[in-house]
């Protein structure tokens, strides 16, 4: 399997369509009986812990995988589909960590105009800080993505190897 990072511009495509989400619900809740919730205190308290648990796991396999296989000897063996399960959770988290933070954003920007009213200042401040726990899921997310990723080895598919076999006309 050869998983590839995420780009950046997938992670921008998810903030917009965060946004336009949250504003768009925003907008229906406004012309209808119901109204904005906002974000439960616990939501941003979870959301960061979630993203210690995959920082974590993400330092886990980052240790195992950069460390040479014969000083592994104390170490516990990773299962490569835990380490797996890793990388998706990581890529989950950044991705999920953007949508919310546009989400959040769309609720905080429809906001703006109430915010003499304290009901409507109270929905801004909890969308502050889930918004601030989803940008900070996304940080943590594209960090542990990275810790996930697998030093080249000298395969077949090694920039190095592939030069060699070019060299020697093999290609």
């Amino acid at each position: 399997m050869n998983a590839q990072r995420t780009r950046w511009w997938e992670y921008a495509l998810a903030i917009i369509l965060g946004l336009l989400a949250g504003i768009g619900i925003a907008v229906i809740e406004s012309h209808m009986t119901v109204s904005l919730t906002g974000a439960p205190w616990p939501v941003p308290v979870i959301m960061v812990i979630i993203a210690f648990i995959v920082l974590y796991c993400a330092w886990q396999v980052h240790r195992y995988a950069t460390t040479e296989p014969r000083k592994r000897v104390g170490m516990k063996r990773i299962d490569p589909q835990r380490a797996v399960y890793t990388l998706v959770f990581a890529k989950t988290l950044a991705i999920a960590g953007a949508l919310l933070l546009g989400w959040y954003g769309g609720e905080i920007i429809m906001t703006l105009g109430h915010l003499d009213a304290t009901y409507y200042r109270s929905i801004a401040i909890q969308c502050a800080f889930a918004a601030a726990a989803s940008l900070f899921d996304m940080i943590i997310g594209i960090v542990s993505e990275g810790l996930c990723q697998l030093p080249p080895t000298e395969g077949p598919e090694h920039p190095k190897m592939k030069e060699r076999r070019q060299q020697q006309g093999i290609a």
